[in-house]
């Protein structure tokens, strides 16, 4: 197996990547020089303490510790969510809610199936991959949402008036909320391999390992992150519906 040493110095150079940017960003007055200037601290800082808590927590090989690490990662995931809800309340405890919950089951699965083993090396990093996607899944879902329910009050508070319940009501809604939440998702398992190949597999087989062993992975991969982000979102979409009705039944 190949062995890939990043230096400090092809860190610099690879720097120069983003300078371009800046420049391109300066040149054309698109003024992002200060977001791509705090984004890229913000990801160095971020991925530098998350480098030596994760070395630590290996090396520990804790259950308990690799547990509380996937739920910090679901908190975390459900507050990013949560700046998306907008007028849906308790934004935060239905993004949890409906994220933990499939991040949960694609754990589960997995490790009943022996695809992956109970270990943090292991555990950890598809908690992160499984969570990162329900999180865009589920804020898709509530921009959708509040969108949605904003153009078709009308349509909605007439069907109360006739008599419907607010879930026949907001049905349609709803559905097609989800559906729009999960086109990202399903776009991106069309074209896996295709147009695209992911950082599992081009990690692996840039690692040295047998691109069809890699390819397994990455199907493995795709079948998670389908499953979890329609069970999110389902999850998400239909919580987060009641709340945009009163306990009269009447739009808020």
């Amino acid at each position: 197996m190949n062995q890939h040493n990043i230096t400090n110095e092809s860190l610099a150079l690879a720097l120069v990547l983003v300078v371009i940017a800046l420049l391109v960003s300066g040149k054309e007055r698109l003024g992002l020089e200060k977001d791509i200037i705090w984004s890229v601290a913000r990801a160095i800082v971020q991925l530098v303490i998350v480098g030596y808590v994760l070395k630590y927590i290996f090396d520990l090989n804790n259950r308990w510790l690799t547990v509380l690490m996937v739920l910090f990662i679901c908190v975390n995931a459900a507050l990013n969510a949560k700046k998306r809800s907008r007028a849906i309340d308790r934004g935060f405890v239905i993004s949890f809610i409906a994220i933990t919950s499939g991040t949960t089951l694609t754990l589960t699965i997995l490790l009943l199936s022996g695809a992956i083993e109970f270990m943090p090396m292991q555990v950890i990093p598809i908690s992160g991959m499984i969570a990162g996607n329900a999180m865009v899944a589920v804020g898709l879902c509530f921009s959708n949402l509040n969108q949605r329910f904003s153009d078709n009050r009308q349509k909605v508070e007439e069907m109360l008036s006739l008599g419907a319940s607010a879930r026949l009501a907001s049905a349609s809604i709803v559905r097609d909320s989800i559906r729009a939440a999960m086109i990202p998702t399903v776009d991106a398992a069309k074209t896996v391999g295709l147009v695209s190949l992911p950082g599992m597999m081009s990690g692996l087989i840039f690692a040295g390992i047998d691109p069809v062993q890699a390819i397994k992975y990455q199907i493995m991969v795709t079948f998670m992150l389908l499953g979890t982000a329609s069970l999110s979102t389902i999850v998400a979409g239909y919580l987060a519906a009641r709340r945009f009705y009163t306990a009269r039944v009447q739009l808020k």
